[in-house]
């Protein structure tokens, strides 16, 4: 159990660490799809170095009921 918790974690600090190279966590836009595409990137973990290039370009938010 120890094990999959070290792997899970070094996982999303290298997804951080690719955020963070992409300059998503300063210049990203302050709306649903930036906030999606930094998650993405982040959950892709080490995959962003092999190509994967995740960004999230449509996102809705639903309306509250009146």
């Amino acid at each position: 159990m120890r094990l999959l918790t070290l792997v899970v974690l070094v996982w999303l600090i290298v997804g951080v660490v690719a955020a963070a190279q992409r300059d998503y966590f300063s210049n990203s836009e302050q709306n649903c799809a930036g906030v999606a595409t930094v998650a993405v990137t982040v959950i892709a973990g080490p995959l962003n170095y092999m190509g994967v290039n995740p960004k999230v370009t449509d996102c809705e938010l639903p309306q509250p009921s009146e």
